[in-house]
C-alpha cells in the first residue's frame, strides 16, 4: 500500500528547491492544503499525501484520517503506527517522484497532519530538518520519546489558536513545556481563532522557513 499524494512545482524549480510536505486534518484528502501554496515560499515544492484511512468508519465523515484519535493526546496506537510505517516508505521514495534533486525537507501539517508530523521527526532524530505544527498536539505512543536526542537537528514552528475548540489550546501549552523541557528549537505562535489556519499565521510559517532561525517566540495576536 502507497500513499497517494498531490504535487505542485514551481514553472522555474532548480536543484535544492525547499520541499515541503504537508499532510491534512481527519476527515479531508490530499486537495486540501494544496490551498496555502500561495503563502508559502514561491520556490518551494510542495507535497501533498493522502491519509491511508478513510474517515467515515471512524464517524469523521467522507475524508481520510491518519489514525483513530482516543482522546487527549492519546491516538489509537496500531492505526498511529501504520500511517508512521506508510509515511516513512513515502518519504524515502519521494525524491525520485521529482523533477529536481530537492533541499531540505519540511514536513508539516494541520491538526491530525501537524501531530503526525511533530510526532514522525520526533521517531527518527535529526532526519526531519523542520516541522510545522499547525493546531496539532504532541502525541504519547510508545515508539518515540520527548528527549535531547529526539529533537536535535529539528527545527520546529507550532502554531495554534487560543480558541480552539478541537484542540484545545491548554493542549498546546502541555505539548510545547515537553519540548522546551528537552531543549528543542521550538518557535511558539498563538493566534486568537479556532481550528484553522490563519492568514497571519501562513505569513509567520513563511517568514521562518526562510529565516532559518530557530528562537523561540510565544506571541499572541
Amino acid at each position: 500500500m502507497s500513499l497517494e499524494y498531490e504535487l505542485s512545482v514551481p514553472d522555474d524549480v532548480e536543484d535544492g528547491a525547499p520541499l515541503i510536505v504537508l499532510l491534512h486534518g481527519r476527515g479531508s484528502d490530499r486537495f486540501d492544503l494544496l490551498g496555502l501554496r500561495s503563502g508559502l515560499p514561491a520556490e518551494a515544492i510542495i507535497v501533498t499525501p493522502q491519509a491511508p484511512f478513510p474517515g467515515g468508519p471512524w464517524g469523521y465523515g467522507g475524508g481520510w484520517a491518519w489514525y483513530r484519535y482516543i482522546g487527549d493526546d492519546l491516538p489509537e496506537p496500531e492505526s498511529f503506527e501504520e500511517s508512521h510505517t506508510l509515511l516513512a516508505a513515502f518519504l524515502v521514495r519521494l525524491p525520485d517522484l521529482l523533477p529536481v534533486e530537492p533541499g531540505p525537507l519540511t514536513l508539516g501539517g494541520f491538526s491530525q497532519g501537524g501531530t503526525m508530523s511533530l510526532s514522525h521527526a520526533l521517531r527518527r532524530p535529526g532526519r526531519v530538518p523542520n516541522v510545522l505544527n499547525l493546531s496539532g498536539f504532541l502525541a504519547r505512543h510508545p515508539s518515540f520519546e520527548v528527549t535531547p536526542e529526539s529533537v536535535r537537528g529539528t527545527r520546529i514552528f507550532w502554531g495554534h489558536g487560543t480558541e480552539d475548540p478541537a484542540i484545545p489550546f491548554s493542549m498546546a501549552e502541555r505539548g510545547r513545556a515537553r519540548l522546551r523541557a528537552a531543549s528543542a528549537d521550538l518557535e511558539a505562535r498563538d493566534y486568537p481563532i479556532g481550528h484553522w489556519v490563519d492568514p497571519v499565521e501562513l505569513r509567520d510559517v513563511s517568514a521562518w522557513l526562510r529565516s532559518g532561525g530557530g528562537a523561540e517566540v510565544a506571541e499572541a495576536r
